[in-house]
């Protein structure tokens, strides 16, 4: 499997799963939920994405944890939803750097 490949794969499963655990929750205004679903859809797949397709020379889940952490943290404090935010990019970007290491 390519790293592009394996990219599309993740972005996409990543993606997929953010959105689902985010159905549940309350949100008076429908657009504003639609808004932020398609916005946590879109971070989460480039995470997924970009991991498998970075070589920082270091073992993949360490990239994962920089990546996932790196692209939660604007989202949070925007948001000021820190820690489900920043937990899922950590906990999704260890997964796929773990994934990548295997795959790769």
């Amino acid at each position: 499997m390519t790293n592009l490949t394996l990219g599309i794969i993740c972005g996409v499963v990543f993606g997929v799963l953010d959105v689902l655990v985010m159905i549940p929750l309350p949100e008076k205004d429908k657009r504003k939920k639609a808004e932020a679903m398609i916005s946590a859809f879109i971070e989460r797949f480039m995470i997924g994405f970009i991991i498998p397709n970075l070589d920082l020379g270091i073992h993949s889940a360490i990239t994962g944890l920089i990546i996932g952490t790196g692209l939660s943290v604007p989202t949070a404090i925007i948001t000021r939803i820190y820690p489900p935010i920043i937990g899922i990019g950590v906990i999704g970007g260890l997964v796929i750097g773990f994934i990548t290491n295997a795959v790769i």
